[in-house]
């Protein structure tokens, strides 16, 4: 560094550091009033579909569990459905023993 005979920096590397100072400032200052609020634009736009989102999972879960009280008599589809070829079974065999005796 340049210092001059009492000890204090020259002239030239101060005017640079006050130089480099007000670019520091101004480099803030651009920070402060355009990409700050830039990323919480950018950030709202994400954050706003993903609160709808998880407002949409909450209904499809509660909906879910409303589905699954519902389908507990499905089980018991499979044994009408045997009892209803049985019948299916015995209809006809009554309905061919009816057209004999006609």
């Amino acid at each position: 560094m340049d210092y001059t005979p009492s000890g204090r920096l020259s002239p030239t590397k101060t005017a640079l550091g006050v130089k480099n100072m007000w670019l520091w400032w101004l480099a803030n200052a651009i920070i402060l009033v355009v990409v700050i609020p830039l990323v919480v634009i950018l950030a709202n736009r994400v954050i706003r579909p993903a609160v709808e989102i998880q407002a949409y999972s909450d209904d499809i879960l509660e909906h879910g569990v409303n589905l699954t009280v519902n389908l507990t008599p499905v089980p018991a589809l499979i044994e009408t459905d045997a009892k209803i070829a049985d019948i299916t079974g015995e209809a006809v065999r009554y309905v061919a023993a009816l057209r004999r005796m006609v």
